[in-house]
């Protein structure tokens, strides 16, 4: 029950965040705020999928996968925004 609730508050939260990034986006068409809010929705899903899942099992590859592409989808985000000189 515990468990539920906190992924649901988790899930909710990280599509705020996602929200947030996707208007910072909508105003500057940066790459750096649509792969935060890419990210967060991952991070979301991610929670959806392991409250709802049968076993609770956070270390399973289809979990981990998910993780991975949401953690190197910031770092790239962060890399291509520190390389690429401002305009």
């Amino acid at each position: 029950m515990v468990n539920s609730l906190l992924s649901g508050a988790i899930v909710m939260a990280a599509l705020v965040a996602a929200l947030f990034f996707l208007r910072f986006w909508h105003q500057t068409r940066d790459r750096f705020f649509l792969c935060f809010a890419v990210a967060f929705v991952l991070e979301a899903l991610h929670r959806l999928l392991w409250a709802l899942a049968p076993q609770q099992d956070a270390d399973a590859p289809e979990y981990y996968l998910i993780r991975l592409t949401s953690y190197v989808l910031i770092l790239v985000a962060i890399i291509n925004k520190n390389r690429t000189p401002p305009r």
